[in-house]
């Protein structure tokens, strides 16, 4: 079964397990969680958008699906999770078995309903920026942003501030001259001293006639306004930004108060628009060096941290920092709204402090080097990319609700999401990740955000369910749409149980799917465990899988083998215990909390390229084929294409190279060789499209100093400690980690130990 094409067409939805076991006990033994990756807004191709409220059950969240049974007769449909019988609304009463509303077609896993809720205030963009640039980065930067100001619709709100030493809130509702208030740099501001200094305490605007109620909420038309009425004085006041004068000196970093900005820009949306759609986009050049969120001090001669540091717990600012950025996430979660940074240096800025606001908010992160790279201005403008239907692909202030059948309780969930601490008696006593909860916060979501959800079976083992009866999960996403409208999209879904002893679970094992799954579990303990830990964790995890569902012989690895939906389930693990997301050595915390977060949010597809890039040769021996993701695939003659998500490198093996050099693609008689070298990088720059953020585009050549990206994602099948090191010329890596072949062999071993 194609289980990527029921995820694209279908529903959105990809299951680690396809068969589930019916009872607890056979649910412990099949070692990888119960999880199933969630698009809430995947785009699926003639989705029904409904343009009437959703049908509920009377004593459940339910909606109407076609998995539910229906009375024409007596006009009842039967909930299919508390059995309840409902009465159908009166404008339902045409309905029979030859017209049937769209909600009941079984081909319709998904639908959408257009809620007759009040249309909410349009979606909010508050810019952020740092003043403590060069004068040609904070051109760039404002260049950038004039940029993607273009591609906001009219409608929306839009607001600035900028902060150095000091944090200055621009009233361009203010036309006379240029106005702004000015907050001190080193201290807290709370909420109601925000909303008192600009004075948001006072009765309200009149809105204009025919506009939504929250557009005369205070602070609209002062700091919040539409772009169409605002775009000149934004402009105007984007113009005259000129890099904060604040003295220091050359051995000195800049005064730079990202915190207290951060804080007073939720306390503006806060008291202007609560409950309603809004980003707050922080740009900045460099770290927070004053007042809440220090990172580091001022004095460059004071190194900011490293991993090092953090594990022998000698940061001091790092704890305090963390705590204040804690609580600006709780109260962006309490208002639905989210924190993007965008992290233009090519030192750290703080991003690992400011990790929980962004990941549980679901914004955006990127890491650029300048704030002329293509990797910011690209990505910047791609979050304000339109769908076909001319509005913007991101989704606001949404809740994501999850409903099972009795035998099943909800473990938990992963993604860029916050607890709503809604507890029923589906939720599961044992918690998975964001746990404990039968409902999410989801402050901002795109067509792209996928989440995690973990479930346990709860049926007791000797109350065995009927062969053949399915079980159901329904899953609920309530969101402000770009144009200010109420969504709900709904997806149901029905999964087969397992006889016990059955052969059916290990046959619906989705291994790519599981594979994230772990990741995703790994990845979050690595926030609470050492890194040994939890390596360990999932060392001890694939040993137990591989014991249940391998075929051996007690104590004879060389017997040993692995069912056909199993095979590359291993080798998925082997790279991920490589990769980035647990190793952190030569990584920043920066560049760790960036690689995580950006983890826990994609779906399988992307997810899978990060923990196992794929590897593509182009050669004159034939066309573009993937190779082994092996350093024996570095060939002299041929060119490799490496795509790990966040970097797409073009590796020019070393005869190439010397061809490329010595401009034999300029001469007439080597087409050919013209047309080798467009080949990768035509499809390299493809893979840079629909991506957010945009991956940085590489090219190096074998030997050269950054083909070390390349060599970090190979097995080392041949390193400087192998026998032929001295007299091959082929490609080693210079590392003591152990190559697949020899993990698989530890494996087996340990797999059919008695």
């Amino acid at each position: 079964m194609d289980y990527t094409e029921l995820e694209n067409t279908v529903d959105g939805l990809r299951f680690a397990w396809n068969v589930w076991p019916s009872s607890r006990i056979e649910a412990a033994r099949i070692v990888v969680p119960l999880g199933v990756v969630v698009t809430p807004l995947k785009e699926i191709p003639d989705m029904p958008v409904l343009p009437y409220e959703p049908v509920r059950c009377k004593s459940c969240p339910c909606v109407l699906n076609p998995y539910c049974r229906v009375d024409f007769q007596a006009m009842i449909w039967v909930c299919p999770f508390c059995l309840h019988h409902n009465h159908f609304p009166q404008h339902y009463a045409q309905i029979n078995e030859s017209m049937l509303p769209a909600e009941l077609f079984q081909q319709y896993a998904m639908v959408e309903y257009q809620l007759a809720a009040p249309v909410r205030s349009p979606p909010t963009f508050l810019f952020v920026v740092d003043l403590c640039l060069p004068d040609d980065e904070l051109r760039d930067m404002k260049e950038a942003i004039k940029q993607a100001l273009a591609l906001l619709p009219d409608t929306a709100l839009v607001g600035l501030i900028s902060f150095g030493a000091m944090v200055n809130v621009h009233e361009l509702g203010f036309s006379e001259v240029p106005k702004a208030y000015v907050f001190r740099g080193t201290r807290e501001t709370s909420a109601a001293e925000v909303a008192k200094m600009l004075g948001l305490g006072v009765a309200p605007m009149r809105g204009k006639q025919g506009m939504p109620a929250a557009a005369s909420a205070p602070g609209l038309g002062r700091f919040l306004l539409p772009l169409a009425d605002c775009e000149f004085a934004l402009e105007s006041a984007l113009d005259d930004l000129q890099p904060d004068a604040s003295p220091h000196q050359p051995s000195e970093r800049p005064l730079r108060a990202i915190g207290a900005a951060a804080g007073v820009a939720v306390g503006l949306l806060e008291a202007c628009v609560p409950g309603c759609g809004a980003r707050i986009m922080v740009l900045t050049g460099g770290p927070c060096t004053t007042g809440p969120g220090l990172v580091v001090g001022v004095d460059k001669a004071e190194a900011i941290r490293t991993h090092k540091d953090l594990e022998k717990g000698e940061s001091k600012q790092f704890t305090r920092a963390c705590k204040f950025y804690d609580g600006l996430a709780a109260r962006l979660v309490e208002a639905g709204h989210c924190l993007d940074v965008f992290a233009c240096a090519l030192d750290q800025v703080g991003l690992a402090e400011m990790q929980m606001p962004v990941a549980c908010t679901g914004g955006v992160m990127v890491l650029a080097e300048t704030f002329g790279h293509d990797l910011f201005r690209k990505s910047l403008g791609r979050m304000f990319e339109r769908s076909a239907g001319g509005s913007l692909q991101m989704g606001f202030n949404a809740t994501f609700e999850v409903l099972c059948t009795k035998e099943v309780k909800i473990a938990g969930a992963s993604g860029p999401i916050a607890s709503l601490k809604r507890r029923n008696a589906s939720v599961s006593d044992q918690e998975t990740a964001v746990g404990g909860t039968c409902a999410w916060k989801l402050c901002a979501l795109s067509p792209r955000t996928s989440l995690a959800v973990f479930f346990d079976v709860v049926n007791t083992h000797n109350a065995p369910v009927p062969d053949g009866q399915l079980f159901l999960l329904q899953f609920l996403t309530h969101y402000q749409h770009p144009d200010g409208q109420q969504r709900l999209r709904v997806v149901t879904t029905a999964r087969r149980w397992a006889s016990p002893g059955a052969n059916e679970v290990a046959m619906g094992f989705d291994q790519e799917a599981a594979a994230v799954v772990m990741a995703r579990l790994a990845s979050y303990r690595c926030a609470t465990e050492e890194a040994f830990d939890v390596l360990r964790w999932l060392d001890r995890m694939i040993i137990r899988l591989a014991a249940k569902f391998g075929q051996y012989q007690k104590d004879n690895a060389d017997t040993f083998t692995l069912p056909d939906g199993f095979t590359l389930f291993p080798q998925f693990l082997f790279h991920l215990r490589r990769s980035q997301f647990l190793q952190v050595f030569n990584n920043t915390p920066d560049e760790t909390a960036f690689y995580r977060l950006m983890l826990d949010r994609e779906n399988v597809t992307s997810s899978l390229v990060m923990i196992q890039p794929p590897l593509l040769s182009y050669s004159f021996q034939g066309p573009p084929h993937p190779v082994l993701l092996d350093v024996q695939s570095i060939q002299p003659d041929a060119i490799l294409l490496l795509d790990t998500y966040f970097m797409v490198i073009l590796h020019y093996g070393t005869t190439v190279a010397q061809w490329r050099k010595a401009r034999y693609q300029d001469q007439p008689e080597h087409q050919e060789f013209r047309d080798l070298l467009a080949a990768p990088l035509a499809d390299a720059k493809e893979l840079l499209k629909g991506r957010l953020p945009v991956p940085k585009l590489l090219e190096t050549d074998q030997g050269g100093s950054q083909a070390r990206f390349v060599l970090a994602k190979l097995n080392p099948s041949a390193t400087h400690t192998s026998p032929a090191f001295q007299t091959s010329s082929s490609e080693v890596i210079f590392t003591d980690d152990v190559s697949l072949q020899v993990f698989l062999e530890h494996l087996a071993r340990l797999a059919v130990q008695s």
